[in-house]
């Protein structure tokens, strides 16, 4: 079943051109790796799919349901109703570069603060749930503590625990270990890692590229905007086809 579409999306600042004619598909299950150096736009088309940003043209679905699509006769696109955008918005999850947590709640406040006010489930079972998210974790013992009592690394596991407390169909994740020391990066790949065992569809922004090789089906390299290559991950990380590709990842291989 295919989760994600995305079909000629652009997105203009102004006159700053960020993205360019994208399309790609993740079906259920795969994980997509989107690598390319800073300002390339990844972020950005990550934020578009997860309604933080709208685009500037082009048509986006998600399980099925049109999120946007371009209107012929107007010169921009033309988004869903609310209660049609409010479904797609409950099953894309999103794991940020800086954590978001909210400090003034503990660490089982961060994750059931949404499926009680969201979802309106009942407190006792968002509370037993999160309880389950974070023994997956490895932080049952901190169910009490507030963020700044965790390292960055628990932080961005909690993080993942209260996207995951939404029971998303895909998990995006915006360079999940660039605010972490190399010591604590670890620990996060080990998390996606399981994610991915369990055929979570994720797409993944990274800088890790043996992380993206090992993990990911397929990869999209962006660069200036546009998907310059893509295909199975192995290949394009290994045997990279295009000559930007090529000189872009001969920066990683040297190090």
């Amino acid at each position: 079943m295919e989760i994600i579409n995305v079909e000629h999306v652009r997105k203009n600042f102004g006159t700053v051109k960020v993205l360019k004619d994208i399309s790609f598909s993740v079906h259920r299950g795969e994980v997509l790796g989107i690598i390319g150096p800073s300002g390339s736009g990844k972020s950005t088309l990550l934020r578009c799919v997860a309604q933080l940003e709208h685009v500037s043209g082009g048509s986006i679905r998600v399980c099925g349901d049109i999120m946007v699509k371009d209107n012929p006769d107007a010169n921009m696109p033309q988004y869903s109703d609310k209660n049609t955008l409010r479904r797609i918005g409950l099953k894309v999850g999103l794991v940020f570069q800086n954590f978001n947590l909210f400090p003034h709640l503990s660490v089982s406040q961060n994750i059931t603060e949404a499926p009680i006010r969201v979802l309106k489930k009942p407190s006792s079972e968002a509370q037993k749930n999160a309880a389950l998210l974070l023994e997956k974790m490895g932080l049952s013992d901190k169910a009490s503590a507030y963020p700044w009592q965790l390292s960055g690394g628990q932080q961005q596991r909690v993080s993942i625990a209260r996207a995951l407390a939404l029971d998303p169909e895909v998990l995006f994740f915006d360079e999940p270990t660039s605010a972490l020391d190399p010591e604590l990066t670890g620990e996060i790949l080990k998390v996606i890692r399981s994610l991915a065992e369990e055929k979570m569809t994720m797409v993944v922004v990274t800088h890790e590229m043996a992380f993206a090789r090992d993990l990911a089906d397929h990869i999209i390299f962006m660069d200036q905007g546009v998907i310059v290559e893509s295909g199975r991950a192995e290949d394009l990380i290994n045997n990279p086809q295009n000559e930007r590709t090529q000189a872009f990842l001969s920066r990683f291989a040297a190090e």
